[in-house]
């Protein structure tokens, strides 16, 4: 058998020499070069069966010559490999063409696998490539760690599909910026992208929300209202906090997905819906399935490619990129632009951030607007973090028995500061006992065998008004006496 070759180009010697030979023990044949020059001619002359190329190379940019390699070779495999590790950076390998993208430092085996996996989509049938705009530097995710350059990846990979996609992830870990990233760099980028909260929304009016609703459907409904699903045709529709949508709702969105249409509220007629869906959550949904709070068969719908989202602390080789980021965007917000000390960033980076990256954020804008000097110092950022301090340490305790008001105060307090110098959504009474009532409920039920008689009694309510929260709450009632 006529082994394999491949084409390296990068300017490096001794890169070129590792790659080399971890490619020759797999098997293969190589041809090394530091240019696009004879990279290009080589690719011209028919030779090589597999491209593997860095992005800067001394004489041109491996994104300006790829495009001319599709179109001369569309079948042969492009691996670009970057010491830049940046979202644009995997998002333009994959807009121009490459079959994948391999961050700086990366391991031989792992270069070896993708090498043979690229050889094998090779010989496969390869449709028309879609021709796809420059992306911007303009970085819509910050962050070079390791953490993160798995995620680049799979986004990259993800805006060249209209896959339903699962971000899961902590408050503020930025499950909306990856879902706009999605959107933005994708094929539907000329569409609408839009943004629903399911915790913001009154459980009674949601259906109307997302499939809007026909005059005179109920009262108040003086005239039709274009629901989400309508006003992101053609586009994306990210739902947030899915885990927070009702029981009923979710059967109606289980409905849409298999179906691809919906009646609005008070219509009759069926709407045809061409959207992308991404949700996101920060609650376990498995739990919920096995506590009958979300359907097993919707979770399977929207968990076709799942995302996890890193916390901060699981990057904080991340934070001197993202304190600078938003160091820089203080004059678009009317601040003052500031220089962040080195002994500064090292203090942000002992701190656990509970808030993830809205914490940080929020915290480097407190610190321009406070700050007199020119350059935030290291002092500063201690004091604000010890501030904070007294809240992080209240919040490890709700997982320890306590009164259940205190329990509820740390968690409004937690609630409330993770939305910063802003107000929660309105409808936080209504969802305080959303979340409330459903365990206090189920923990009745179980303690009294399921006889909702003595249940009612336990809670000091009449037995048809349990009913109705039971019904209301989406609470199976526990099989025993009745």
């Amino acid at each position: 058998m006529i082994a394999k070759t491949i084409l390296l180009a990068d300017d490096d010697s001794a890169i070129r020499t590792v790659l080399t030979q971890a490619l020759n023990r797999a098997g293969y044949s190589v041809r090394a070069t530091a240019t696009a020059t004879a990279l290009w001619r080589w690719v011209s002359e028919g030779q090589g069966d597999v491209v593997l190329t860095d992005v800067v190379l001394p004489d041109e940019n491996a994104f300006d010559v790829i495009p001319r390699i599709k179109k001369l070779r569309p079948n042969l495999p492009i691996i670009v490999m970057s010491a830049q590790n940046t979202i644009m950076t995997a998002i333009t390998a994959a807009e121009r063409g490459a079959y994948d993208y391999l961050p700086k430092p990366f391991d031989l085996n792992a270069l070896v696998q993708t090498v043979g996996r690229a050889l094998e989509q090779a010989s496969k049938p390869s449709g028309v490539p879609v021709k796809k705009k420059p992306a911007s530097e303009n970085l819509p995710i910050v962050g070079r760690s390791a953490a993160m350059q798995g995620i680049y990846r799979v986004i990259a990979r993800l805006t060249q599909t209209d896959l339903t996609v699962m971000i899961v992830g902590e408050s503020g870990t930025g499950k909306e910026l990856v879902a706009r990233a999605l959107h933005d760099y994708g094929r539907r980028r000329k569409g609408a992208f839009v943004a629903v909260n399911m915790a913001a929304i009154p459980r009674e009016l949601i259906e109307s929300e997302l499939f809007g609703h026909e005059k005179g459907a109920f009262t108040g409904a003086t005239s039709r209202m274009a629901g989400r699903f309508e006003q992101a045709e053609g586009g994306t529709l990210f739902l947030d906090e899915i885990g927070d949508m009702p029981l009923e709702a979710q059967t109606r969105l289980l409905r849409v997905l298999q179906q691809s249409e919906y009646t609005s509220v008070g219509g009759v007629a069926p709407i045809k819906t061409n959207v992308r869906i991404i949700a996101a959550t920060h609650r376990d949904l498995r739990q919920l399935i096995a506590q009958g709070q979300f359907r097993e068969d919707l979770f399977f719908r929207l968990n076709v490619v799942p995302l996890l989202l890193p916390a901060l602390r699981e990057r904080l080789e991340d934070i001197p990129d993202l304190a600078r980021h938003f160091l820089e965007r203080a004059p678009a917000e009317g601040l003052q632009q500031k220089e962040i000390s080195p002994e500064a960033v090292a203090a942000l980076q002992t701190y656990r951030w509970p808030g993830n990256v809205r914490e940080l954020e929020n915290l480097i804008r407190r610190l321009l607007a406070m700050e007199t000097d020119d350059t935030i110092a290291a002092s500063s950022v201690v004091r604000e973090l010890s501030a904070a301090q007294p809240v992080r340490q209240r919040s490890q305790k709700t997982t320890e028995f306590s009164e259940p008001s205190e329990f509820l105060e740390n968690y409004l307090a937690e609630y409330f500061a993770s939305f910063g110098s802003n107000l929660p959504p309105s409808g936080l009474y209504e969802r305080i006992l959303a979340e409330i009532e459903p365990p206090l409920l189920r923990a009745s039920l179980a303690a009294t065998n399921g006889n909702q008689l003595k249940a009612a009694d336990l809670l000091g309510i009449n037995r048809n008004t349990l009913r109705t929260k039971l019904k209301s709450r989406n609470v199976k009632s526990i099989r025993g006496l009745q």
